[in-house]
């Protein structure tokens, strides 16, 4: 184990050497990576020195720590002495996991050095570990092993292209799985592919995805309320979102409202960016095509458009707020699936309040929700700017196609609820076990 270690450890300093140009002009350029250098290479995460129950959350990133919301409420309610560690890899992450869960300890996930992880788990000593969906990072999970740690990964999902990629190295990832307590997946089919990579049958469970259980579907809770407030939309607007997009979308989303915009002047355009560096990028791609915009985060709004009786373009330019913004839509464009490569975005939200929810051909981050989506035709996909603009003419133009496709995103929400207390019992089972029950399983 010690040579296997250092061997990763090797492998870790290689790519970071190979991809520090890249890492030193984004710090310099976007800020990023500064913060919390000496928690993810040295491992010099909170020490805990209660002995109340402690459980480590892992989640990557915003859609992750998200996913942990209605889990650490549910495992809070039934033991409320039980502490929580939430750990992410990304700073959009930590920001929002300290907003969500403000009683809770946050920091960043150690990188996967030996040193680093050794350290984490003796400083933290967790009851028991959480990975969320799919983090197997080999040093960590091998020490948390070794130090009989309970480890279970929730709300699993194995995509095709994953599953083909960990095939090539399946000894190592089998070696990895057989050390999970337990297997948390959203479908047969992700169930399937853990076991034939080498998880124990016994121990993987399909819960379905907690994603289902932490969506709103009340669009006049009080944050959609409050952003409708912002963005000054009057109660007889209607608003188109494009949100989590990335280039060149929101140009594609812009022209399509534009090409609506005589034929329907009551509709509102909102963007939403998936990554924060790109704010100031789509306010100006805004304003070079003569429009005005208001930004969330702004008390006035910024005009260079010569036609006075346009509406400003609404850009959302905070973090963690999307999920409460979808509420207003009642057309919604989910990034991410205009681009090739990039994968998709998650469309529950939107669906889950009843829009009617579109997105682009490249969905393979989440193409099991599209298959359920379009099966009941509750989406519909777009190919193309071009496509996009007819889709947004012809629902606008038909109250009753919105609200056929909303109502039928809705229903599909509701039929799949419920994986929340399910997860929370096979958690509470796993951080359950002693040392001595670990170590002879």
């Amino acid at each position: 184990m010690f040579c296997f270690a250092w061997l990763l450890n090797l492998g870790y300093v290689s790519i970071l050497l190979l991809g520090s140009p890249v890492i030193i002009y984004r710090m310099l350029r976007f800020g990023k990576y500064r913060h919390g250098l000496a928690e993810k290479l040295f491992g010099w995460l909170p020490r805990t020195e209660s002995d109340t129950p402690l459980v480590w959350f892992h989640a990557v990133s915003v859609g992750e720590v998200l996913q942990l919301e209605p889990v650490l409420a549910q495992l809070a309610e039934r033991e409320p002495a039980r502490r929580f560690l939430v750990t992410t890899t990304t700073s959009t992450g930590r920001d929002v996991a300290r907003t969500k869960f403000p009683e809770s300890t946050i920091a960043y996930f150690p990188f996967d050095f030996s040193w680093a992880v050794r350290r984490a788990l003796r400083r933290v000593q967790p009851d028991a570990i959480v990975l969320v969906e799919l983090e197997l990072w080999p040093n960590f999970i091998l020490e948390a092993s070794r130090q009989c740690i309970p480890l279970a990964l929730i709300n699993g999902r194995m995509s095709d292209r994953s599953f083909r990629g960990y095939g090539r190295i399946r000894p190592l990832i089998s070696a990895l799985l057989r050390r999970l307590d337990c297997v948390a997946v959203q479908t047969q089919t992700y169930a399937e592919r853990f076991r034939r990579l080498g998880a124990a049958t016994a121990r993987v469970h399909t819960t379905g995805s907690i994603k289902f259980d932490r969506l709103e579907t009340d669009p006049g809770n009080p944050r959609t309320v409050e952003l409708r407030r912002s963005f000054h939309i009057a109660d007889n607007e209607r608003v188109f979102i494009a949100g989590s997009t990335q280039a060149p979308e929101e140009a594609i989303a812009v022209a399509a409202w534009c090409s609506i915009r005589e034929q329907f002047p009551d509709v509102r355009l909102i963007l939403v960016p998936r990554h924060r560096e790109r704010f100031e990028e789509v306010a100006n791609l805004v304003m070079r095509h003569g429009l005005p915009l208001l930004l969330r985060t702004d008390t006035s709004h910024r005009r260079r458009a010569a036609d006075g009786q346009c509406k400003p373009v609404l850009v959302l330019d905070t973090l963690g707020e999307l999920s409460a913004c979808w509420g207003l839509a009642d057309v919604a464009f989910v990034g991410g699936s205009l681009v090739e490569k990039r994968g998709g975005q998650n469309m529950l939200e939107p669906a889950a309040y009843g829009a009617a929810v579109l997105f682009g051909p490249y969905t393979d981050n989440f193409r099991d929700i599209v298959e359920l989506l379009l099966a009941e035709d509750a989406a519909q996909v777009v190919h193309t700017a071009q496509d996009l603009s007819e889709q947004l003419s012809r629902l606008f133009g038909s109250a009753t196609s919105i609200r056929r496709l909303g109502c039928a995103a809705q229903r599909v929400i509701a039929s799949q609820q419920g994986a929340v207390p399910i997860t929370c019992e096979l958690i509470e089972r796993v951080a359950g076990r002693t040392s001595a029950e670990r170590a002879a399983a």
